[in-house]
């Protein structure tokens, strides 16, 4: 009994142990798992399966198609024919009722058909190709959209990990500052209003810092569902915000690496007009002939019983072998309207990848103005930081020492605090700004 309840604990601490263990992940590990479990990558993968199975449905019209067809007839009553009775010897204008055939008849028929030439089906298989390069293409944009999310919602959880630590600190700070002013104010050394005033100041640093610790759970969470991992597991982010930002600086772009034309919406708009220039050709083919071959081989059976599975059954073979030629005369010039229609949906293509690149090279240039702003503005709000935590920290000892006032001091505690935020968000648009630059310019590092 004894024995049991050890084993069984043994078991429970185990189970206990690994549903604790938790996933560490790095930016780059967060990526490779939201690539692999992200709902829109899996769509995406089986929109590629789609487009591969319904190539192949195209390709095989134009491969031997072979049908098998049978029947079985049993006549309840076997039809009457008339025939002139002076067939037989009989009176002129006088008919002989006449059955003719067995009550009982099997027909079994194999067909093959191939088709020789269509101008339609050779279009048809190069738009399956241009469908299939749609689909990876989505499936491309698919996955720089979902890194795009994972890497913003990555940051977002950092930069909420980073904002509740310094918050942390503020109300620590807050608390030693309180304790030492009522101590000077029960000496009779400051006044009560000093320590109101750090008071009020705790108070609404608690209430952010509260906010803040719910919104690390909230945006973990946001996380989770975007990598496709399930809410019970534990994650666990291995990098910190700082370490992310000096990453995504590192992998700044040089100028020769800046291209705009492997960007994915332009990819779309030049498979379009592709698309549409077959489907102009797919238009003119309709006034080419249509040729097509058949081969059909068929066995009847005759008997007024049920004897077909019978070996001394006999059957009467056919055979046969045709072509099948459909050649356009005369449409009204209803295929030529629809041919010039479809020539114009070209040209109406080729000014919509035009514009495309127009537009992307002035979205290129925001991009790149948008990250150089950010860094700028990284590196400032870095000096400021230190600057602002340097006076913050010398008002602190002139309050204390009671040369300066609690409303000096809350300006300094209030200016570090904005800069603290300003420079949280300035890593935060640092990011964005580079991950926005590598999806436009589809370069993900």
């Amino acid at each position: 009994m004894i024995k049991r309840i050890f084993y069984f604990s043994l078991l429970l601490s185990v189970g206990l142990q690994a549903q604790q263990q938790a996933t560490v992940l790095d930016l780059q590990g967060a990526i490779e798992y939201g690539m692999a479990n992200n709902p829109s990558m899996q769509n995406a993968s089986l929109e590629i399966q789609k487009a591969y199975k319904e190539r192949w449905a195209t390709i095989a019209i134009g491969l031997p198609q072979i049908s098998a067809s049978g029947s079985y007839q049993n006549f309840l009553e076997l039809p009457v024919s008339l025939i002139p009775a002076q067939f037989f010897g009989g009176q002129e204008g006088e008919f002989a009722e006449v059955q003719f055939g067995t009550t009982q008849n099997m027909v079994g028929s194999v067909q093959l058909n191939q088709l020789l030439f269509d101008g339609s089906y050779i279009v048809g298989v190069q738009a399956s190709k241009i469908f299939l390069q749609i689909s990876e293409i989505g499936y491309e944009k698919a996955g720089l959209e979902v890194r795009k999310a994972i890497v913003d919602a990555y940051g977002t959880v950092l930069l909420a990990r980073e904002n509740a630590a310094i918050l942390a600190k503020n109300k620590a700070n807050l608390e030693q500052t309180l304790e030492e002013t009522k101590k000077i104010v029960a000496n009779g050394f400051a006044e009560e209003e000093n320590a109101e005033q750090l008071a009020l100041t705790l108070s609404r640093i608690d209430t952010q810092l509260k906010y803040a610790n719910n919104l690390k759970i909230i945006t973990l969470d946001m996380l989770k569902w975007i990598l496709g991992m399930p809410e019970a597991e534990n994650l666990v982010l291995e990098q910190s915000l700082e370490e992310l930002v000096a990453l995504k600086i590192l992998e700044t772009m040089g100028p020769n690496e800046i291209d705009i034309e492997n960007n994915v919406d332009l990819k779309f708009a030049q498979n379009d007009r592709t698309s549409e220039t077959l489907l102009y050709r797919y238009e003119k083919s309709k006034a080419l002939p249509r040729l097509s071959a058949f081969l059909n081989g068929t066995y009847t059976g005759n008997s007024n019983e049920f004897s077909f599975t019978d070996s001394n059954q006999k059957w009467f073979g056919s055979s046969l072998l045709g072509l099948n030629l459909q050649v356009p005369i005369f449409s009204s010039l209803m295929r030529s309207a629809k041919t010039q229609k479809a020539k114009l949906a070209v040209e109406q293509a080729e000014i919509r990848v035009s514009d495309t690149r127009n537009r992307l090279m002035i979205e290129l240039e925001m991009a790149l103005n948008d990250l150089n702003l950010a860094l700028k503005t990284y590196a400032t709000s870095k000096e400021d930081l230190a600057l602002a935590e340097r006076i913050e920290q010398k008002n602190k000892i002139k309050f204390l020492e009671g040369i300066s006032s609690s409303f000096e001091l809350r300006q300094a505690q209030q200016q570090l605090y904005s800069i603290q935020n300003q420079y949280l968000q300035s890593m935060k648009a640092v990011i964005d700004a580079k991950t926005k630059l590598e999806t436009l310019t589809n370069t993900p590092k």
